[in-house]
């Protein structure tokens, strides 16, 4: 009953970060709950683990966790820089 519970809240929470991905004036604020919907993504795949006790699934969770904060990093670094890669010149040496 209470693992039902904590997963409707999830799937509002994860509703609530889809209109702020939708609606988000800024491209920072999209990037963000996008974030958060990943996160609580993982969240309901380890509730999902809990009750139907296939403790396996909490990797798939943590995996799923890993990958979206490496994307989250990627599209930051995109966005700030313009491309992925460095074209060999280091800010600190001159």
């Amino acid at each position: 009953m209470i693992f039902t519970v904590a997963a409707l809240a999830i799937l509002v929470t994860i509703l609530l970060g889809l209109a702020r991905a939708l609606l988000g004036p800024t491209i920072y604020d999209r990037i963000l709950a996008v974030n958060m919907v990943g996160t609580k993504t993982s969240l309901l795949i380890a509730v999902v683990a809990v009750v139907s006790e296939r403790t396996d699934m909490i990797d798939i969770a943590l995996m799923y966790a890993l990958i979206n904060f490496i994307g989250v990093v990627a599209v930051l670094k995109f966005i700030s820089q313009g491309n992925f890669y460095t074209a060999g010149k280091d800010e600190h040496s001159k």
